[in-house]
């Protein structure tokens, strides 16, 4: 049974979708069978993975709404299967959008991708969530259906506080919407460790959250950056380079953390 992770950070611009992509292909390329979610209006995630999201005949939304299952609206990506690292992917477009307001009178709003994904989840070994960096009717469907909560964030001074309500809304959800919602680590993206105040809030999240910090620690890497406008992940885009390696390696982390789940 997969286990399902949601990557959230209510702070924007922390690396969240390429935290995704980048974990997504590398679990795929040690071998691990992977759906990739995109929740996200924006659809960046869709489109980092080689797939137009314009082109998308079936999304996320369809999903939600409930006119078509994960099984049909899941699709794959000819660039990564060329590249030996494919995932499944359901995708998002600008339809997304819609569905918040759309699903405020239905039933069962909280808890609809839970309910979908529980028909695929024999398949996989990870079902990776990308949540848009809002509290919103997305991202709660996200952590209602999740097992944990993967956070991505930069050690700088104001991802503390952002840091301080992502974990408790986490705790709300846990108490009144999701009892297996935890977060199972927090992964320190686009580090320097020339920058002093970086390796100093590193060092304070390794002494407040002991082992929920990963040993795995993101670089700041161009060649991560440039790999969307490829639509691919920078582990498809320049294998070799440190970014790449540093989400290899964190894939293998997150497989060991999975066993522990």
């Amino acid at each position: 049974m997969a286990k399902i992770f949601c990557v959230a950070n209510q702070k924007g611009g922390v690396g969240k979708t390429t935290t995704t992509l980048n974990l997504a292909a590398g679990l795929a390329k040690i071998g691990q069978r992977v759906l990739m979610v995109d929740l996200d209006p924006q659809g960046n995630a869709t489109m980092g993975s080689g797939v137009d999201k314009r082109k998308l005949e079936l999304t996320i939304y369809d999903v939600l709404l409930e006119s078509a299952t994960v099984a049909e609206a899941r699709v794959k990506s000819a660039k990564l299967v060329d590249a030996g690292c494919s995932y499944d992917i359901l995708g998002a477009n600008r339809e997304l959008a819609g569905a918040e307001i759309e699903m405020v009178g239905l039933e069962r709003r909280e808890t609809r991708m839970k309910t979908a994904l529980a028909a695929v989840v024999d398949e996989y070994d990870f079902i990776l969530i990308d949540c848009p960096p809002s509290l919103s009717m997305l991202t709660l469907n996200g952590l209602c259906s999740a097992n944990g909560v993967i956070v991505p964030m930069q050690c700088e001074y104001f991802a503390l506080e952002g840091l301080t309500d992502l974990v408790n809304t986490i705790k709300q959800v846990h108490a009144n919407l999701n009892k297996e919602l935890v977060i199972i680590g927090l992964l320190r993206v686009m580090f320097d460790p020339r920058i002093t105040l970086q390796s100093q809030v590193s060092e304070q999240l390794k002494s407040h959250f002991g082992g929920k910090v990963f040993d795995t620690v993101i670089p700041r890497n161009v060649r991560l950056a440039e790999a969307p406008s490829y639509g691919v992940p920078g582990v498809v885009f320049d294998p070799l380079s440190k970014g790449a390696q540093a989400f290899i390696a964190f894939a293998s982390e997150m497989v060991e953390r999975g066993k522990k789940i």
